[in-house]
């Protein structure tokens, strides 16, 4: 049987989907959402209602993802724009070295295995990002996009 890493700081909706293999800690998940095995999902997150997020995800620390939003398969959220390993002096960066940079994806919007999403933007309502992306930009509502950089390929 598998494990479940679900922190007491976790706050998680009505009827919401926990597969093993999964790394929760202070986080906001809503009703009837769906997290797929060898998750994690960070602190200062936000997952909305009915959202299904596929296997082999990471969902950092920043990230606020709305309503009936699908994640696929190994979806990489990043929440910094220039990371390092060590401070100027050479000491291991600790939170106070960085900032974190914050991503919105609004409701409805579909993001294709293996995509990365970069911080600082927004996927709009409805949009949809091909697999295999990496998503630079801010993307429209409705919106389809793919490569990388992630271009809209719809009108």
């Amino acid at each position: 049987m598998g494990n479940k890493v679900i922190a007491s700081n976790v706050v998680l909706g009505k009827n919401v989907i926990l597969n093993d293999f999964i790394n929760l800690y202070g986080c906001r998940i809503g009703d009837e959402t769906k997290i797929g095995p060898f998750v994690e999902i960070q602190k200062n997150t936000i997952v909305g209602k009915r959202c299904k997020i596929s296997s082999h995800s990471f969902i950092c620390e920043g990230v606020t993802i709305e309503d009936e939003v699908f994640i696929g398969h190994g979806v990489m959220f990043i929440n910094d724009k220039f990371p390092r390993s060590v401070t100027e002096s050479g000491e291991l960066q600790s939170e106070e070295d960085w900032k974190v940079v914050k991503t919105v994806i609004k409701k409805g919007a579909s993001i294709g295995s293996n995509a990365t999403i970069l911080c600082g933007i927004t996927l709009g309502f409805g949009s949809l990002v091909g697999a295999g992306s990496v998503v630079v930009n801010d993307v429209p509502d409705n919106a389809v996009v793919a490569g990388n950089p992630a271009k809209r390929i719809n009108k």
